[in-house]
C-alpha cells in the first residue's frame, strides 16, 4: 500500500524531472561578493538544510561576525575561511519549482583565476561580479574575456553592495554602460545588468524596496527565466571512442565494441561511418544502451556501437558520420587561456589532450596576447605566463580531428599538459575566438625544422 508521503514525494521528483537545468558559474574580483550570493541564494530559496545553516551559524560566531556569514556556505576550504577569499570551485547544486541548478563558485584572486575556466567551461550561464564602488577594474575584464572565449550564450552584470552606495541609479547605470560596452566588443551575445545587495539580499531572491527606480528582474528570477537550450543532437555527430570492450567469452566470443560517450549529434544503427583519423569507413551494426540493443543514440548517452567491419578502432579514435567527417591536420591554431604557474613558451614540447586523445605536441608559435585594457593584440610576445590568454600555433606528432570550437564546445576544446609531471598547462578551443583571422594566417609558417 502507498501512502500519503511516497505519493507526494513521487510528484515532487516527477516535477523535478521535467524541469530544466541551467549549469552557470560566478566570477568577480576579491571582495566583490560572490561567495555571499551564493549563499543568499541558497539561504533565500530555502536551499539550504537546517544543519547546513546551524553549522554556519557556529562559524560565523566562531570567527566573530554579528549575524550570519553567508559566504560560508561555499567557502569550504580552510584556508578560505581563514582568509575570507574563495580559492576552489564550489560547486552547488539546487532546485526551484520552475528549474534545477548547478552552480560553480569560482575564485575572484587573480592567482586563481584559472579555476575560472574550470568552473564556466560548461556554463550556460556566467555571473560577474562588480563592486559597486570599485567599478569595472582589470580582473572584471579578465573575467568577461574568458567567459566570451568560452562562448557562455548568457552573461549577468551583478553591481553588487549597492547598499554602500546609497542605491544611487547613477553609479549602476555607469558600471553597466562600461561593462556592456566591453564585453560587447568581446562578442558576449546577451548581458544582463543587475542591481544588488548579496548581503542584505537586495534584487536577489526578493525585488529591492530600495531600489524602486530598478525594474528588472532579481538575479534568481533571471535564472529560472532565461532561455537554455541542451539539445546537441542536431550538431555534428561526434563519438570519441572511451574503451574497446572484447568479452572473448561463450556467450559473446565475437563482440567487439566500442564504448564512449556521444559528445553531440545522434548515431543510428545502418549509418555509415567514418573512424577518425585513420579515415577508414565501416557501418553501424548495432549500438547498446545500457545493456540493450538500440536503433538510436544521441548525445549525451554513453554507448557501446558495433561495426560490420572488423576495422582498426583504439582508445582515442573519433566515430564520425562519412557524410560529416571533419578534417585532419598535424596543425592547430587556437586560443588559450594559461593556467599553470610555468610559462608557455615557443619551442616548448607539451602532451595535447583532445576528447579521449592524448598526442606528443610542439608549441609551434605564439603570434599574440590580448591586452585586457583595450582588446588590443599584443604580437609576438614569446611566451605566455599564468592568466594570460593568446594565440597559439601547435604542431602535433599524429593528426587529430577537431572541430571549431565555435560549432562544438566539446569537441573543439582541448587541453595542453606538461609531459614531465602532468601538469595542466592551459586550455584551449579550436580556431578564432576574439583574436583577428590574420594572427592565425601570419602564424601558419614554414614547417622545414620540427621533427614532427
Amino acid at each position: 500500500m502507498t501512502s500519503t508521503t511516497d505519493t507526494t514525494a513521487a510528484g515532487q521528483l516527477a516535477g523535478l524531472s521535467a524541469t530544466t537545468l541551467l549549469r552557470f558559474a560566478t566570477a568577480g574580483s576579491v571582495d566583490d561578493g560572490k561567495s555571499t550570493l551564493v549563499g543568499r541564494l541558497l539561504h533565500d530559496s530555502k536551499s539550504v538544510l537546517t544543519d547546513q545553516l546551524e553549522a554556519v551559524e557556529h562559524a560565523s560566531r566562531s570567527r566573530g561576525s554579528e549575524g550570519t556569514d553567508l559566504a560560508l556556505l561555499t567557502d569550504g576550504l580552510r584556508a578560505e575561511r581563514e582568509q575570507g577569499i574563495t580559492i576552489d570551485v564550489a560547486y552547488r547544486y539546487f532546485a526551484t519549482p520552475r528549474r534545477r541548478f548547478i552552480l560553480a563558485d569560482t575564485p575572484g584572486h587573480v592567482q586563481y583565476t584559472r579555476n575560472m575556466v574550470t568552473g564556466a567551461s560548461t556554463a550556460d550561464l556566467a555571473v560577474v561580479l562588480v563592486d559597486a564602488r570599485n567599478g569595472v577594474i582589470e580582473q572584471t575584464r579578465r573575467h568577461a574575456a574568458v567567459a566570451a572565449l568560452l562562448r557562455v550564450p548568457h552573461v549577468v552584470l551583478a553591481v553588487n553592495k549597492m547598499d554602500l552606495v546609497a542605491y544611487a541609479e547613477a553609479v549602476f547605470a555607469k558600471i553597466a554602460e562600461e561593462f556592456t560596452a566591453y564585453a560587447g566588443e568581446l562578442g558576449v551575445p546577451e548581458i544582463t545588468a543587475i542591481p544588488i545587495s548579496a548581503l542584505t539580499g537586495d534584487n536577489v531572491v526578493e525585488p529591492s524596496s530600495n531600489m524602486d527606480w530598478y525594474g528588472g528582474p532579481t538575479v534568481l528570477e533571471h535564472l529560472e527565466t532565461v532561455p537554455v537550450s541542451h539539445d546537441l543532437t542536431s550538431c555534428h555527430a561526434r563519438l570519441p571512442v572511451q574503451y574497446v570492450i572484447r568479452p572473448q567469452t561463450a556467450e559473446h566470443p565475437d563482440y567487439r565494441g566500442y564504448a564512449g560517450q556521444i559528445a553531440a549529434g545522434t548515431f543510428r544503427v545502418g549509418e555509415s561511418v567514418t573512424v577518425l583519423p585513420s579515415g577508414r569507413t565501416s557501418k553501424i551494426a548495432g549500438i547498446d544502451l545500457l545493456g540493450e540493443p538500440v536503433d538510436v543514440a544521441w548525445t549525451p548517452q554513453s554507448v557501446t556501437v558495433l561495426l560490420e567491419d572488423d576495422v582498426d578502432v583504439s582508445r582515442g579514435d573519433l566515430l564520425v558520420p562519412s557524410s560529416d567527417t571533419p578534417p585532419t591536420s598535424q596543425d592547430l591554431a587556437a586560443t588559450v587561456c594559461h593556467v599553470a604557474d610555468q610559462p608557455l613558451t615557443v619551442g616548448q614540447r607539451v602532451l595535447l589532450k583532445h576528447t579521449t586523445r592524448t598526442v606528443k605536441a610542439i608549441v609551434k608559435q605564439i603570434p599574440s596576447r590580448l591586452t585586457l585594457d583595450d582588446l588590443s593584440q599584443h604580437p609576438n610576445p614569446g611566451q605566455l605566463v599564468a592568466n594570460d590568454i593568446g594565440r597559439v600555433v601547435v604542431r602535433t606528432a599524429e593528426p587529430l580531428a577537431i572541430d571549431a570550437y565555435a560549432d562544438s564546445r566539446r569537441t573543439g576544446s582541448f587541453l595542453l599538459i606538461d609531459p614531465a609531471d602532468g601538469t595542466t598547462l592551459a586550455a584551449g578551443m579550436a580556431g578564432e575566438a576574439f583574436a583577428k583571422a590574420a594572427d592565425a594566417d601570419s602564424a601558419a609558417a614554414d614547417d622545414e625544422g620540427w621533427d614532427f
